[in-house]
């Protein structure tokens, strides 16, 4: 898909993966709505910047993943500003810890509305449009913590671990109106979701967890997710970038 003049909605698009995302589709021409639960000053500067000199344009809704009313009208939002949406990117997140016997029954349900419902919403809202014009792009964002059992973060991992399917099954349903779901499980990737880590923790992951010895960066996810959204022969798959943490055994 050629992004020029494209419209792309990425949820979570103030911070981390989703803003490293947001600036690789306004530096490509598209026009970008961005959502969060906050306007982030620095971020949205940033944004602006990349779009100032291409003709593309850039607009944040305030909502929160987690509510279906707020995932419909942010669709509904960026559709009525520009007449189209073309590329949707789910990125909006956060982590639960707690292992199995210490999480409460409220952040597990809300873990599910912000990873799981979300997409549902969001696709919902957004796959009419996308069938009009003949073409869309859906891209989830899951993790590498989906892919095996993630010890202390129970209600992260098991959310994070239905997007691939979600992705799969919604590619098959939707192949024959040209509109390709994909998912990508990023690994460590140092963002303000990693701030909780120790100095120590960091060291470990990269001298023990990752074959690349080092953490992945923002813009490490966000060209994966280009490639997904501008190569048109792809769909259903779920890409992992994690320097090779998940093939590790330690």
């Amino acid at each position: 898909m050629e992004l020029m003049g494209k419209v792309c909605l990425v949820t979570g698009g103030t911070s981390g993966i989703g803003e490293a995302t947001a600036l690789s589709f306004a530096r490509r021409g598209a026009h970008v709505a961005i959502t969060g639960r906050t306007q982030r000053t620095n971020s949205l500067e940033r944004l602006r910047a990349a779009t100032s000199d291409n003709g593309s344009d850039l607009i944040f809704i305030q909502a929160d993943a987690g509510i279906s009313g707020d995932c419909t009208r942010a669709v509904e939002e960026t559709h009525a500003r520009w007449g189209r949406l073309d590329v949707l990117v789910h990125s909006a997140g956060g982590a639960v810890p707690g292992g199995f016997f210490e999480i409460s029954e409220e952040s597990w349900m809300k873990a599910f509305d912000v990873h799981v419902h979300a997409v549902f919403w969001l696709t919902r809202a957004a796959v009419p449009h996308m069938i009009e014009q003949g073409q869309g792009a859906i891209i989830l964002i899951s993790s590498a913590a989906g892919h095996r059992g993630c010890l202390g973060a129970m209600a992260y991992g098991v959310p994070k671990g239905a997007l691939p399917q979600f992705a799969r099954t919604l590619a098959r349903e939707l192949g024959n109106h040209n509109i390709r779901v994909n998912c990508v499980s990023p690994g460590i990737i140092r963002t303000p979701f990693q701030d909780f880590l120790t100095p120590e923790q960091v060291q470990n992951n990269i001298a023990n967890r990752i074959p690349l010895r080092r953490e992945g960066k923002p813009e490490d996810v966000a060209r994966v997710i280009m490639e997904l959204v501008e190569n048109e022969f792809i769909t259903g798959e779920d890409l992992t970038i994690d320097g090779g943490m998940s093939m590790r055994i330690v």
